[in-house]
């Protein structure tokens, strides 16, 4: 799968005349690719576009102009495009009280890690999680992690085919599984992957 290159990127400028209906189109496309887990955590899985969008809107807020900086949020944000053998997703943990967020935290120290994928017919796939940095301490998880699923050659084949896949996190102060993923979501996760 293609990486997102400078010469791809839109130019500040045009970017701000594009930025509207540019988001509109990401934010609908991302409707398609997020992934309930339970009323408190939520999978966002990454594409091209998703991430495109994310470099375009740093650029933006950060106002990088120059190529050094350009170059650097590449090098930052490519590594969660999947590149046809996995899919590459954004974990949230989300608790509106902050109290709760807190205390909740600090039980769901190594949830990153336990987050699933299975394939009709194949055996668990575990997330490998936040290969950027360490997002937890001995107190707590970070509220944001960011994960790949390593999909072997025959449960993409599999999913090509029409496979079911179920989703799930089996942490001992979370556990929780969607055994039918919706269809729209399956298709843009399914085209992820090489043939």
């Amino acid at each position: 799968m293609p990486h997102i290159t400078r010469d791809s990127l839109m130019p500040l400028e045009t970017y701000a005349r594009a930025r509207t209906e540019f988001r509109a189109r990401v934010m609908a496309h991302k409707k398609s690719r997020t992934l309930a887990l339970g009323e408190h955590v939520t999978l966002l899985f990454e594409d091209e576009l998703t991430i495109r969008y994310q470099i375009q809107e740093m650029l933006r807020v950060e106002r990088i102009f120059e190529e050094a900086g350009i170059q650097d949020e590449l090098d930052a944000y490519n590594p969660l495009v999947p590149d046809g053998g996995n899919w590459k997703a954004t974990l949230l943990i989300e608790y509106p009280d902050v109290a709760e967020r807190q205390c909740m935290l600090a039980r769901l120290i190594g949830i990153e890690d336990r987050v699933w994928v299975q394939v009709e017919g194949h055996a668990r796939v575990y997330a490998i999680a936040d290969e950027d940095l360490e997002r937890e301490n001995a107190d707590k998880t970070s509220a944001v992690h960011f994960l790949r699923f390593e999909l072997a050659r025959a449960m993409a084949q599999a999913l090509k085919k029409g496979a079911g896949f179920a989703i799930g996190i089996d942490h001992p102060d979370y556990t929780v599984s969607v055994a039918s993923v919706e269809p729209g979501a399956r298709a843009s996760l399914v085209a992820d992957l090489a043939a």
